[in-house]
């Protein structure tokens, strides 16, 4: 008898006004979020390479409350985040995540910032590449991360994204 995988994978595709994102989670909570207007592929290739050998299943009603606390943050009506998250990382990795959910709503921070968070000042480069692994944009608020002269810098949903999203955080 073949012994059952114990993750599944959902997801959905998220549509709302211009937004246009894959979503998905584990039964334990969100793991992904893509970025914006990103074909099927972006998330089947983050799948295979995170969860390999792991089914993906299209299921809109397990993702509707994360779909929905994204959606009200898109709206401006969400400054913070309820929904449990299930990320995989390493504990540099994780240690960078949770310091990006500890900048204010509609505040940046720089990558030195973050590496001085975590007891790491020396490693500003190796934060850079911790937040473009974050698997769950927008909701781990990695758009909230500029150069330190104040200028946007790379991120994994495009600059566009990021523009948009420090906007609704400034209205």
């Amino acid at each position: 008898m073949k012994e059952q995988n114990p993750v599944q994978i959902y997801w959905s595709l998220l549509n709302h006004k211009n937004w246009k994102m894959y979503i998905a989670a584990t039964s334990k909570g969100l793991c992904y979020v893509g970025s914006q207007n990103q074909p099927f592929e972006e998330l089947a290739e983050w799948s295979a390479k995170h969860f390999p050998g792991t089914p993906i299943v299209e299921e809109h009603q397990k993702l509707k409350p994360f779909a929905t606390e994204i959606i009200d943050y898109l709206d401006g009506k969400r400054k913070s985040f309820t929904i449990p998250f299930d990320c995989h990382g390493t504990e540099f990795q994780t240690a960078v995540w949770n310091a990006l959910c500890e900048i204010p709503y509609g505040e940046t921070k720089s990558y030195s910032d973050i590496a001085n968070s975590i007891n790491r000042p020396s490693a500003v480069r190796a934060v850079g590449t911790a937040i473009g692994a974050n698997p769950v944009l927008i909701t781990i608020p990695c758009h909230r991360v500029v150069g330190k002269n104040g200028k946007l810098t790379g991120y994994r949903g495009g600059l566009e994204m990021k523009r948009q999203l420090l906007k609704i955080e400034k209205s």
